[in-house]
């Protein structure tokens, strides 16, 4: 079976490119966030800057300008409205283009095809978009994804099942992320399958998947096994191996140790 949240995760990846060459006006200036600004038809006020730690810049003729959180349309009319305002200029005719973006990032990391850190190039940037642009998940890679941060000043936690949002169709799960958020994806949960099975070994379990199918993952029982006599080692709350005698049709826990018996005939 196909991992789910890999499977969503490359769709959203084709329609949506997660590298642009311009980030989109609604993207909020934050710290560290490289910038050129213009104003038409006056070249001496063309500079380079990055804004600071405070979410400010300094600019010519009018000084210490607060950006950090405002849009690119907004910050440009805030300093034409400042020259202006000033006397410097009647029509000031104000440009930003980002040169590059070091605020506002969000880290993806554990079991995602590309991870690392990657900004929010709008102000509406959403979990899925963010797993999108990471790749999605590797092989191994689980459908919950961890995302941790902070939000009016408080911690902030959240388990979210990817696929859910999909297949369920959770949409709120699919949560609005701020910059500083860290969305962490674990390996997935796999079982165990050794005895007379065609392929012993470590397997991932998939949404809903039973002990049949578990027992098919593992090629079936060889020649001389049986599916009629399979045991399940499952560890209990209280830290104890349980040994079970399985039906085909229950379901398959994370850490299950199946084994395929030999048949008696």
């Amino acid at each position: 079976m196909k991992n789910l949240f890999s499977a969503f995760c490359v769709v959203l990846a084709c329609l949506s490119s997660p590298a642009q060459a311009q980030p989109k006006t609604e993207y909020p200036l934050g710290a560290g966030d490289a910038i050129r600004i213009q104003v038409f038809q006056n070249p001496d006020l063309t500079i380079e800057t990055r804004v600071s730690e405070n979410g400010s810049i300094t600019y010519p003729l009018i000084g210490a300008v607060d950006l950090g959180g405002l849009s690119l349309a907004v910050a440009e009319k805030k300093i034409a409205d400042a020259l202006q305002k000033g006397g410097f200029i009647q029509k000031p005719q104000v440009n930003i283009v980002l040169v590059q973006i070091r605020g506002n990032q969000v880290a993806v990391l554990g079991q995602v095809n590309r991870p690392g850190r990657f900004p929010l190039e709008t102000a509406n940037t959403r979990l899925s978009d963010m797993i999108a642009n990471a790749g999605g998940a590797n092989a191994v890679g689980d459908d919950i994804a961890i995302v941790v941060g902070s939000r009016n000043g408080q911690q902030f936690r959240k388990q979210i099942d990817i696929a859910s949002i999909f297949l369920e169709e959770k949409l709120q799960d699919d949560i609005v992320l701020q910059g500083g958020d860290s969305i962490y994806v674990h390996r997935a949960p796999v079982f165990y399958i050794y005895g007379e099975a065609q392929r012993p070994g470590a397997f991932r379990i998939d949404r809903g998947m039973t002990i049949m199918q578990a027992l098919a993952t593992g090629g079936g029982p060889t020649a001389r096994g049986t599916e009629r006599r399979l045991r399940v080692h499952r560890k209990a709350s209280d830290g104890s191996i349980q040994q079970i005698n399985p039906q085909l049709t229950d379901a398959v826990l994370p850490n299950d140790v199946i084994y395929v018996n030999e048949s008696l005939f």
